[in-house]
C-alpha cells in the first residue's frame, strides 16, 4: 500500500466518523444551544467528544496489564485515581514522596477520551507498564480490546443524588468558561434532564448496572466500588483494590501503616489544600481547571438540595431500574 492510498483510507475513515456524529440525536446541555450532547450506543456524550471517542473504539489497543479505571462523572474519579497511582506505584515511591505531592492525579492516570483528539494528551505507547486510565464511557462503548483483554477495571460509583449536586456545580464552573454570560439552570431543570438520563455519560443507571452485572459474571475482570463503602470503612476496600489489581499489601506494610498513609495523602482534606491542586490551571483536559476536581465530597449533601418531591421521584427511578440487579445505594450517611 502506497502514501497516497494510506492517506485516502484515514481521509475516508475522518469523513465517516464525521457522518456518524452529524446524523446522531443532539440535546443542549444545561439549556445552551452551544454545549450539545449527542446520543451514541445508547448513551449521551459530550458531542465535542464524539470524535475522540470514535477514534479511540477504532485504534487502542488495551495491554493485558492495564489498569482502567471506570465511572460516571462526579462519582469519585479522582480520589480513585489518585489511590491506584499511591497503591500501584509504592514500591518506586514512599508515601511521604509520593509525586501525588506535586502533581493532580489526573497527571498520572491518563483519560482515554482525548488519547485519539485534535490534539492527542500522550501517545498509549509512551506510557510505562502498567499503563493506569480512567473512562466515562459506559461499558458498552469501552473498546473491544478492553473487553477481550486481561485488563482490569475498577469501577466506581456513588449514589444519585449526591452524584447529581457534585455535577450540577462542576457543570456550572465548565459552562461559565465556554459560554459567555451564561445563566445557570435552576436545580429543578438540571434535576430533570439527569432524570430523563440526559447528562453526561447517562443516563446514571443503565451505566452503572452494566459494570455492575459484569462485575457479577466475570469478577476477575471488573472490580466495583461504592464510593459510600469506600468512605465508610476505607481500610477493607483499599486491601480489596490491592489485591484485585495484583499488588496485595504485605503484612509488613500493613503494620508500618502504609495502608493508613495512603488513606490520609488521597483524602480529599489533603489533595484540596496542595498548592498543585488550587491553581485554574487546567488537569490534562483542556477544559477543566485541577481546582474544579475537588469540592466537599461528602456522604448525604444532597439533602441541602432537594425538595422531597424531587427526592421521592428519584427514589422511585431508583427503585424501577435496579429492580432485579441486586443493587442499591446508600443515600445518607450510616
Amino acid at each position: 500500500m502506497n502514501e497516497n492510498q494510506t492517506k485516502f483510507i484515514l481521509k475516508n475513515d475522518e469523513e465517516k466518523i464525521q457522518e456518524v456524529q452529524n446524523n446522531l440525536p443532539k440535546s443542549p446541555f444545561m439549556g445552551s444551544e452551544l454545549v450539545q450532547l449527542a446520543k451514541y450506543q445508547n448513551f449521551w456524550y459530550g458531542d465535542m467528544y464524539i470524535q475522540n471517542i470514535l477514534k479511540l473504539q477504532r485504534n487502542f489497543v488495551a495491554q493485558d496489564t492495564d489498569l482502567i479505571i471506570g465511572s460516571l462523572m462526579k462519582t469519585g474519579t479522582t480520589w480513585l485515581k489518585a489511590l491506584l497511582f499511591a497503591i500501584v506505584k509504592r514500591i518506586h515511591h514512599a508515601v511521604t514522596q509520593s509525586p501525588l505531592l506535586s502533581h493532580h492525579p489526573h497527571e498520572h492516570v491518563h483519560s482515554l477520551e482525548p488519547l485519539y483528539g485534535e490534539h492527542p494528551s500522550h501517545n498509549p505507547n509512551d506510557i510505562p507498564l502498567p499503563r493506569l486510565f480512567s473512562t466515562h464511557l459506559s461499558y458498552t462503548s469501552l473498546p473491544e480490546s478492553i473487553k477481550n483483554s486481561k485488563c482490569r477495571i475498577l469501577y466506581i460509583c456513588r449514589n444519585p443524588l449526591d452524584m447529581l449536586v457534585s455535577l450540577y456545580f462542576f457543570s456550572i464552573n465548565f459552562m461559565k468558561k465556554q459560554v459567555e454570560d451564561f445563566k445557570p439552570p435552576s436545580m429543578e431543570e438540571f434535576f430533570e434532564d439527569f432524570h430523563d438520563g440526559r447528562h453526561p455519560c447517562g443516563p446514571f443507571f443503565e451505566h452503572v448496572v452494566e459494570f455492575w452485572k459484569t462485575s457479577l459474571e466475570r469478577p476477575e475482570k471488573v472490580l466495583f466500588l461504592k464510593y459510600e463503602d469506600l468512605k465508610d470503612d476505607p481500610t477493607f476496600h483499599l486491601k480489596r483494590l490491592a489485591k484485585f489489581i495484583g499488588v496485595p499489601f504485605s503484612p509488613q506494610e500493613e503494620s508500618e501503616g502504609v495502608i493508613t498513609q495512603i488513606i490520609e495523602l488521597c483524602s480529599i482534606k489533603t489533595m484540596k489544600e496542595l498548592e498543585v491542586n488550587k491553581s485554574d490551571d487546567k488537569a490534562i483536559d483542556k477544559f477543566f481547571d485541577k481546582k474544579t476536581y475537588f469540592r466537599k465530597g461528602e456522604v448525604g449533601d444532597w439533602i441541602n438540595h432537594f425538595t422531597p418531591t424531587m427526592v421521592e421521584r428519584m427514589k422511585n427511578l431508583m427503585e424501577e431500574k435496579l429492580k432485579g440487579t441486586g443493587l442499591s445505594f446508600t443515600l445518607l450517611p450510616q
